[in-house]
């Protein structure tokens, strides 16, 4: 049975984040990733659908230590698939990497302070220990996006399909594509689809706020001419960090003014046959939601194409030749994309336990958007929903690394947060927003309080400052020795 000093759960983005702080920050660790798919890049491996791309700009969801290189701020699944999987190479990550083991359960041990970790590989149960489990798994199965079991489905003589499951072989031409959903897969998906298909209509139930920015930050082609190129990332970086924060303060600030502004934009982009109301006026607040982004503005232009057009409406059934809707009108399609959502789950699906007893996931509070109360020695990453994901997972990194840092100064084995004193009725999702997926995960997740250290505040700069400068023995934060130890 082979012990490492950290597990590391989940080979993406996070995964190989995490591996690359540890050996820059507690080199002195041993450690292992495992990951259950054959290779490096979790959700940018996984999507394959036609023209998958970042929705967060690259100098944010880069690496801070291993700077974005090229101009464009958004870039393709691909692209970014070989940012990570290079950053990995160059990190010499790749040799920790146990491919195939796909993690069950783990269970903590205070006796010994160690997690005995179970995978599954090949048809086996491997087994390892470790004395601290880091999970940066994500917070969506792999296995299965969130279906809808629309009525008649079975009786469409056309193809479904799911963009999580995109088939390679899917030919388009000459094709008519429906592609139920208003979120940002399918704003992905439709200018993509109009290029190849003979029609696409987006069909949404309701509708959401679509934001355009430029593929490219002229801001970065500009300092790249006079800073060396890591102050330019930096400024860059610094730049669109303060430019995500002022959005979503002033959209959270000033609600009306800001789905003002986000209408307008909308409908001078618009052609004359497509209003802007009711396809581009949700009813929620913006930010209640994500917002969706157009890179170039090409949703926008393949409306004004004539290849594609939406549809805003219910469905009442699938037909042979389409569907139909509420209103009685019907959508004729040969291909219909569910773009409906990801089935969300907590800790990548893993059964946790300590001392036997087994860890109820919507039952626990998340200690500084990282670690679960009365939890020892584990730590789940979790980026923003508000800006970039590595912005805050990278922080989570580096606090995991202080954390370790401390228990080896000090001689303790382990650390765990206290059990937060806040009632259920000022319990509150983990993510705050209105999103389906997430709405349909409030009983799976695990919950954030009312205030500091359980409250999951959606600031990097106020998280920047307290993950990176406050003392990690904080009053709430315990710390011991295995009882193993304490009785020798």
């Amino acid at each position: 049975m082979a012990h490492f000093d950290v597990l590391i759960v989940g080979a993406g983005l996070s995964g190989i984040g995490a591996a690359c702080r540890l050996q820059q920050q507690a080199p002195d660790r041993t450690y292992a990733v495992l990951e259950a798919r054959d290779t490096i890049g979790g959700t940018w491996d996984l999507f394959r659908y036609p023209g998958v791309r970042s929705d967060s700009d690259m100098f944010t969801l880069g690496y801070p230590f291993r700077p974005w290189p090229k101009e464009q701020a958004i870039a393709s699944g691909p692209e970014i698939l070989s940012y990570i999987r290079e950053t990995a190479a160059h990190y010499g990550i790749s040799r920790h990497i146990r491919f195939g083991h796909r993690v069950i359960r783990a269970s903590w041990s205070s006796a010994s302070a160690r997690w005995t970790v179970e995978a599954a590989r090949d048809g086996a149960t491997v087994t390892f220990t470790c004395s601290f489990l880091y999970l940066c798994s994500g917070y969506y199965s792999y296995e299965n996006g969130h279906v809808v079991d629309f009525p008649g489905r079975d009786s469409f003589s056309g193809e479904i399909v799911h963009p999580q499951f995109w088939p390679d072989d899917l030919d388009l031409s000459g094709k008519r594509v429906v592609v139920i959903g208003s979120g940002a897969t399918a704003v992905t998906l439709v200018p993509e689809l109009a290029s190849a298909a003979e029609s696409v209509t987006m069909l949404q139930r309701s509708p959401s706020y679509v934001l355009s920015r430029p593929w490219t930050d002229s801001l970065a082609r500009r300092v790249r001419r006079i800073l060396p190129s890591r102050l330019a990332y930096h400024v860059v970086r610094t730049k669109n960090v303060l430019v995500t924060t002022l959005l979503y303060q002033f959209s959270r600030r000033q609600p009306d003014r800001a789905a003002a502004f986000l209408r307008d934009a909308a409908a001078k982009q618009l052609p004359a046959s497509i209003p802007v109301d009711p396809h581009f006026s949700p009813r929620y607040r913006p930010w209640d939601q994500r917002l969706c982004l157009t890179p170039g503005a090409d949703f926008f232009r393949a409306l004004r194409s004539g290849k594609a057009d939406i549809v805003t409406d219910r469905i009442d059934r699938f037909t042979p030749d389409g569907i139909t809707l509420e209103s009685g009108e019907q959508l004729p399609a040969d291909v219909v994309v569910t773009a409906t959502g990801l089935r969300v789950i907590a800790f990548g699906g893993i059964e946790l336990s300590v001392d036997g007893e087994v860890i109820e996931p919507s039952e626990q509070l998340v200690y500084k958007g990282m670690m679960l109360g009365g939890v020892p020695n584990l730590a789940w990453c979790v980026g923003y929903v508000n800006a970039s994901w590595t912005l805050r997972s990278d922080l989570v990194s580096r606090y995991v690394c202080r954390l370790l840092n401390h228990l080896s100064r000090n001689g303790f084995d382990l650390c765990v947060p206290r059990p937060a004193p806040i009632p259920a009725a000022r319990r509150r999702p983990i993510m705050n927003l209105t999103s389906g997926y997430l709405t349909r995960a409030a009983s799976v997740l695990p919950r954030q309080g009312d205030r500091r250290p359980w409250l999951m505040r959606q600031n990097y700069l106020l998280d920047a400052a307290d993950l990176r400068l406050s003392r990690v023995d904080d009053g709430v934060l315990r710390f011991g020795r295995a009882a193993s130890r304490r009785s020798a």
